[in-house]
């Protein structure tokens, strides 16, 4: 038995994600409940909308999706087989096909790295009794980034154990404004939440990769000296360009 829980803010996508979803439900061998938990009004965030979601499932197993997710149809078959688990077992994970063609910007490059993620909530199951363990999503977490990194590593330190299974989704890029490499940066707060909550060793415990403030911040010093070369004096300049340079190293 499965509930099925979709965190939204009703894009475009979630239309197709349903109707994928509608003939494998139909012809499932377990009962299948889905739920959509709409985030629209209350924009707390995809932790909270999840937690909204399982809150009010019925079924021992939860599957998250993320909404603009695509599971082939045999996805569901599959998922049924990965949940036949030992009692230890609190999770399982979906395997993440990203098609993603041509330049990426850091949208587009954040989203392949779901391929090789640990434990990404676009699709992982858990028992409903593993979430509650632990107290579900902490919605300190506001965008979908890191949430679910948090989530596994408590998880496993109740003392459950998480496995990845067989069945495959495919995750979509979305197209993104010429922004998006600027919103990408709100996750470097994430981050910092995570070294205050685990520590400075958060990256090895949570298996999760380093993030992108390095980057970030480079990126931000050379965009800064770039505009001083262009209004200080010659000799300034010279050094500006020094300082600028070495925050690249």
């Amino acid at each position: 038995m499965i509930s099925i829980v979709i965190p939204t803010v009703r894009r475009p996508s979630l239309d197709d994600l349903l109707a994928a979803l509608r003939p494998q439900v139909a012809a499932a061998p377990v009962p299948v409940e889905v739920i959509t938990a709409d985030d629209r009004a209350a924009r707390r965030g995809p932790a909270a909308a999840r937690n909204s979601g399982w809150r009010r499932a019925r079924y021992p197993w939860i599957a998250f999706l993320d909404d603009d997710v695509l599971p082939p149809p045999d996805w569901l078959a599959r998922l049924v087989t990965d949940l036949r688990q030992p009692p230890d077992v609190g999770g399982v994970q979906g395997r993440l096909t990203v098609p993603c063609d041509g330049e990426r910007d850091d949208w587009a490059a954040n989203t392949a790295g779901l391929e090789r993620a640990a434990w990404a909530t676009a699709d992982m199951a858990y028992r409903r009794a593993a979430l509650a363990e632990v107290g579900g999503f902490d919605e300190r977490f506001p965008r979908a980034y890191r949430e679910d990194a948090d989530l596994a590593y408590r998880v496993q330190r109740a003392g459950w154990r998480l496995v990845v299974g067989e069945r495959r989704t495919t995750h979509p890029v979305r197209r993104e404004g010429p922004w998006v490499s600027l919103r990408t940066q709100r996750g470097n707060a994430d981050d910092a939440l995570l070294r205050r909550l685990h520590g400075p060793d958060w990256h090895r415990l949570l298996a999760a990769p380093a993030g992108r403030r390095r980057r970030h911040a480079a990126i931000v010093a050379a965009g800064a000296t770039a505009i001083a070369l262009a209004v200080v004096p010659a000799r300034t300049a010279r050094r500006l360009a020094g300082v600028g340079a070495a925050a690249w190293l």
